[in-house]
């Protein structure tokens, strides 16, 4: 517990100077969304193309960990895909509030996971969220763009096309089948260009977690309501769960397992809200459920590696 709390302070506390730049107007609007957008197409792509490139994959249970990740979000995916019409008609949510509880219940901060795992474990936690991505960013990103296309915004017929051409515009797959391409071939770039990107993946993490503080909004939660509580409930407790579950079934044990229940129960990422602004989701909505969470998460996070993280 207080290894998970020690690494999770400081992570809290950087998040919290992004929320009081952006608040005291330090930086503004336009300046945040071109700092989100360096982190988000250049400094953060920068680190998992590095990690993925020098990470041993034979040394980490990189089957039973992918595995594990992938089989819980599609879980927790599929659950909420069969009760969305009971969610419309009992609650009133509409099509386009329902794409925001669905990427507030399965996505993940990969900037708290990276931090929170290079605080606690170094190089060989790191190494993990990197095979975390693998599995699951490229999933993720595939069905949060595939539920807006469906959903967000119902004047807009669903188009493969446009599907297929988000997928492949988005860095952090791309970034992933860089690092992948690497480590496969084994023709690593030349030494500088390394050690760029390790200098730009550095930034990475501290940038990642201000741009997540910059984007809570703490009055929102001053309406609370069954699409915030679906949300914090299925991403903070079921799905480290049902995570936690699939792990030991796999066999998977220690820190790889810890790495597991961390990825599953971090808050989700500031990337939904990015998403759902351009794609006609209820940004709104989003904006709270990221508020919540990230609060929230200060107590289920480490009572959750505790607990499932030592099963």
């Amino acid at each position: 517990m207080m290894m998970a709390l020690d690494a999770l302070l400081p992570v809290l506390l950087v998040i919290a100077t992004g929320h009081v730049v952006a608040r005291i107007g330090l930086v503004t609007g336009d300046n945040w969304r071109g700092f989100e957008k360096l982190t988000y197409f250049v400094l953060f792509p920068c680190i998992i193309i590095r990690n993925l490139a020098l990470v041993d994959f034979g040394a980490l249970p990189f089957l039973q960990l992918g595995l594990t990740l992938a089989g819980a979000v599609s879980i927790v995916a599929t659950f909420l895909l069969l009760i969305r019409t009971r969610l419309e008609r009992r609650y009133g949510i509409s099509p386009a509030r329902f794409t925001s509880i669905f990427q507030g219940s399965v996505r993940w901060n990969t900037f708290v996971a990276l931090a929170m795992a290079d605080q606690m474990w170094g190089p060989e936690g790191v190494a993990l969220i990197a095979v975390a991505i693998v599995a699951m960013v490229p999933l993720l990103n595939m069905l949060s763009v595939t539920v807006m296309s469906r959903f967000a915004n119902a004047d807009t017929p669903f188009s493969l096309t446009r599907l297929l051409r988000d997928l492949t515009r988005n860095p952090y797959i791309v970034a992933t089948l860089v690092g992948l391409v690497i480590n496969m071939t084994g023709l690593t770039p030349p030494e500088a260009v390394m050690t760029s990107m390790e200098m730009l993946g550095r930034c990475a993490l501290a940038a990642g977690l201000l741009v997540v503080g910059a984007s809570l909004d703490i009055g929102a939660l001053r309406r609370p309501g069954p699409a915030l509580s679906t949300a914090a409930v299925l991403r903070l407790v079921a799905l480290p769960t049902v995570a936690a579950g699939l792990g030991t079934l796999l066999g998977l044990t220690g820190m790889a397992l810890a790495a597991a229940v961390l990825c599953t129960s971090v808050p989700t990422s500031s990337g939904a809200y990015l998403l759902a602004r351009e794609m006609g989701g209820d940004a709104e909505l989003m904006a709270e459920i990221l508020t919540l969470q990230s609060i929230a998460a200060i107590a289920t996070l480490p009572i959750a590696l505790v607990v499932l993280g030592a099963m």
